[in-house]
């Protein structure tokens, strides 16, 4: 039994690769972190690209321009840019040009980390239609050519730099000070950093790397003409270094972790290809292999064959470097994925919060006391009734639509509807604004419509209207809205069931007698038409397009889906919603087993006096309610719809037969990591783009974030055919590639 779950769980889900997210600087749209008035650009911001550094650092100074006072103290300066790189001199630029007093400090040369690259290194100037914002441009392909452009602009700017490192940026009441080694603080308005992946490089942490033939930068490739080299990483620094190497003159053995390079560039992959083999002027590669050791002549590295040893005169290791987190820490900034013990207090206090909510509005223990204490207006009608004259006569009317109103107000849900109505609306409208792509506007005004029309104003004032005026045809309201002595005098709510299909909502099923007509509605949602969407669409067709949690996950928590946690744990973490959604069939047999029996039987009794209460308070309540509402803010709006939802658990059983994929561009992904950042879902998109192949992660709510976040525009929306046929959607979810095409 527990290998066949294996087998179900590798199946499902977990055979899909589990990246992590490297924590970078949380900040504002205009680059503003969390210390106000200490802002980020460059590649701080989680894109390595030489062109969208340079936008980064000219519109970061025009927000600063925006928000400084004009009745500051002019004897501060303005603006301190802490780095010299090509964020930072652009950024100082147009300072200047906006009339900003400003001093860009620098610990060692402008440009350093270009002027650190290999000798011929080529430079990728994606995207090659924009014009970044600022004085400073490029055109250069490769690194001799780039720095030469880069000083002459630099130079014929006049533009000089202080020398010194900072040690960290606080704040003093108004204003931000620089600390820096061995030097006086300096004050300013506005800091801007501009340092890029400037922390330390990632280490192997294995015995000698710490010998001097090893090191983490390339120079000059010709010193090691003849000698044999080892060369430790997977990325475009290693492909390219070992490339350079090789056509040097050099001995080289690539050593990377995975079977395959997947990360390098085609272009550069098939370079490193060109010179496979062993000898001068050539590359033996090394996949799924580790280095364990260095010494001084040799290396050991574990291979998948079992330990080689490598001759090795000279030792690149270029896995990457990490953002400079002490730094940013010791400044205050907060990091992505990083907690605090205020963010622990907040969270628990938002959870005791949603506990309260969530029990008043399910008529819990604080409903009652609301009720009795009027504390809340629960008596709509009689409070209305006692302002006398025309309203008084309009609200004792059940059937006009005044008096529709104050029965429904009468009751939490409404209220609660109202506020989810509301909020759905007013952040959707947000979204539109701020992420301007056909595909994102017309998902945001379905999801919007959606809430409003049939999961609001339908059971709340539209059907209790028709009812009350005898509009709905008799059988049809009896098959659908049983009667009952309270409210408009039937059971409007159940028009929920329209649109919430089982078992994300239970209680159009679980009845005490069954009602036949909810009961073919809710087999067709989600035994047929569901499923239909989910093969052509993928899930995101119900969970990015018509659900209501997904509404206010795409609305509300537009701005949280970077804060959901990856890796496999997380990814194990998946199939509590496999269990909750085996509970739902256990109960619905149970059900079904308590229709069959005449009579007021046994099997009825517990299922409606244990175990349906049960699924209310712990899934409905306490799970769908409290936990996946109350960690919004902290672990995404997508917690649970990703974890916990029953019917997303069975739509990701379709969704193992769909169609639907994020299909990459290889060629463009410049394995910024991106797209896996802002995926509320969890899912490593970028382990797809970075091999060019079809993204099918069952997890996936087609929402567009990775489609509309990726710098380069390597994914759209498409669909993979049995025959292996890729097409691509026509609603464009894109900026970049909307810009390709004018």
């Amino acid at each position: 039994m527990t290998q066949w779950l294996r087998r179900y769980a590798d199946w499902l889900h977990l055979k899909w690769p589990a990246g992590r997210v490297e924590p970078l600087p949380e900040r504002s749209a205009d680059g503003e972190t969390s210390v106000a008035g200490l802002y980020v650009a460059g590649d701080l911001t989680g894109v390595p690209l030489l062109k969208l550094a340079l936008d980064s650092g000219a519109r970061s100074v025009q927000a600063i321009a925006r928000t400084l006072p004009p009745e500051r103290d002019r004897g501060v300066i303005d603006l301190v840019v802490i780095g010299a790189g090509p964020a930072g001199v652009n950024a100082a630029l147009e300072a200047r040009r906006l009339g900003l007093s400003c001093i860009v400090l620098e610990a060692a040369a402008a440009f350093a980390t270009i002027k650190a690259f290999p000798v011929g290194k080529p430079i990728f100037t994606f995207p090659s239609g924009l014009r970044p914002e600022g004085t400073l441009q490029l055109t250069a392909t490769s690194k001799e050519p780039l720095v030469e452009e880069l000083d002459r602009q630099l130079a014929d700017a006049g533009l000089e730099l202080m020398r010194g490192r900072a040690e960290r940026v606080r704040r003093d009441r108004s204003l931000l000070v620089i600390e820096r080694v061995d030097d006086e603080p300096l004050r300013a308005h506005r800091v801007l950093l501009a340092i890029g992946r400037a922390g330390d490089f990632r280490r192997l942490d294995v015995p000698g790397e710490a010998l001097g033939h090893v090191t983490n930068r390339l120079h000059d490739p010709a010193a090691y003409r003849d000698k044999p080299v080892l060369v430790v990483g997977g990325g475009d620094s290693a492909a390219e270094a070992a490339v350079a190497l090789a056509e040097a003159g050099a001995h080289v053995t690539l050593a990377h972790r995975g079977p395959v390079l997947v990360r390098p560039r085609d272009a550069t992959r098939e370079r490193v290809d060109a010179l496979a083999g062993s000898g001068p002027g050539r590359i033996t590669r090394l996949g799924d292999a580790q280095v364990t050791a260095i010494e001084t002549a040799t290396s050991t590295v574990r291979t998948s064959g079992g330990p080689q040893l490598v001759a090795a005169r000279a030792v690149f290791v270029l896995i990457g470097r990490d953002a400079p987190l002490a730094f940013l820490r010791r400044s205050g900034v907060r990091l992505t994925g990083e907690w605090r013990n205020a963010d622990r207090f907040a969270f628990g206090a938002f959870l005791l919060f949603c506990t309260w909510l969530y029990n008043w509005k399910s008529g819990g223990v604080m409903t009652d006391l609301w009720y009795r204490n009027h504390w809340f207006p629960t008596d709509l009608p009689q409070r209305l009734s006692a302002v006398g004259g025309s309203l008084a006569q309009a609200a004792a009317d059940p059937h006009s639509l005044l008096g529709v109103l104050a029965i429904s107000a009468s009751g939490p849900s409404f209220w609660y509807t109202l506020a989810y109505t509301t909020i759905i609306v007013v952040f959707g409208v947000r979204r539109i604004r701020l992420r301007a792509t056909p595909y994102v506007t017309a998902q945001t005004l379905t999801l919007m419509a959606v809430q409003v029309l049939p999961l609001f104003l339908l059971p709340e004032v539209i059907l209790p209207l028709l009812g009350g005026n005898g509009l709905l045809p008799g059988p049809l309201a009896d098959a659908l809205f049983p009667v009952v002595t309270y409210g408009h005098g039937r059971e409007y709510w159940r028009a929920y069931g329209f649109i919430l299909a089982w078992p994300l909502n239970v209680y159009n099923i679980f009845t005490h007698q069954p009602l036949w007509a909810w009961i073919g509605i809710g087999f067709v949602q989600t035994f047929v038409l569901i499923p239909l969407a989910v093969w052509k669409w993928g899930k995101g067709a119900y969970c990015g397009w018509i659900c209501s949690c997904g509404a206010l996950a795409e609305t509300l928590g537009d701005g949280q889906r970077t804060k959901m946690p990856h890796g496999p744990g997380w990814n194990r973490a998946n199939l509590v919603g496999q269990v909750l959604l085996a509970i739902a069939f256990v109960l619905l047999a149970v059900r079904i087993v308590g229709w069959v029996i005449p009579g007021d039987d046994a099997v009825s009794a517990v299922f409606e006096n244990v175990l349906e209460p049960k699924w209310k308070w712990w899934v409905d309540v306490a799970l769908a309610g409290v936990l996946g509402y109350g960690a919004y803010f902290w672990f995404s709006g997508r917690v649970w719809c990703r974890f916990m939802c029953p019917l997303a658990a069975l739509m990701h059983i379709y969704a193992r037969f769909s169609r639907f994929a994020i299909v990459p561009e290889k060629a463009k992904c410049i394995s910024c990591n991106q797209c896996t950042t802002v995926c509320h879902m969890g899912i490593d998109v970028m382990a797809a783009a970075q091999r060019g192949i079809p993204m099918q992660d069952p997890e996936c709510v087609r929402c567009s974030a990775c489609v509309t976040e990726c710098p380069t525009g390597v994914l759209a929306f498409g669909s993979v055919g049995k025959d292996g046929f890729i097409s691509l959607d026509s609603l464009a979810a894109s900026p970049v590639r909307m810009r390709e095409k004018g």
